[in-house]
């Protein structure tokens, strides 16, 4: 800052809570540890917790989706949750080693017919959501934006 000019608190922009990152494993029982990580992280950067706890779900879900679907069930494969903050919300991302493959949603879906949910929460819940291919699985990032 140039000599002589004062420094308010009220130009300071507001400090970065830092970043998020979760190394575990495909097993259902991490999934509420992630869920819970991740809100309270929301939080930290912002969000409402009504916001953080729809960010939390959709982390549940993708990585539910993983274990299910990039991992053909195996519980002990690896996932690295990742998430960071800036003006506009809230990144998470969800890694895995997986298929590949990028999920499609169903044009219809019968309600009585278990599965597609996720991506339903995924679409519904967040501002955006991008899967990137990646030469040895799958890189999903989730943005909610601050309202």
């Amino acid at each position: 800052m140039p000599e002589g000019l004062a420094h308010s608190q009220h130009d300071a922009p507001p400090p970065v809570p830092g970043r998020l990152r979760l190394n575990v494993t495909s097993d259902p029982a991490n999934l509420a540890g992630v869920r819970h990580a991740c809100e309270a992280f929301c939080v930290k950067c912002g969000l409402t917790q009504a916001a953080a706890g729809e960010v939390g779900l959709c982390v549940n879900e993708a990585m539910a989706n993983v274990t299910r679907h990039a991992y053909s069930g195996a519980t002990d494969k690896p996932v690295e949750v990742m998430g960071w903050c800036d003006a506009d919300g809230v990144h998470i991302s969800v890694r895995d080693w997986g298929s590949g493959e990028v999920p499609r949603m169903r044009s219809k879906r019968d309600p009585l017919t278990p599965g597609g949910l996720g991506l339903v929460c995924l679409r519904e819940l967040l501002d955006d959501v991008v899967y990137a291919p990646q030469p040895d699985g799958m890189l999903l990032t989730m943005t909610r934006l601050k309202s």
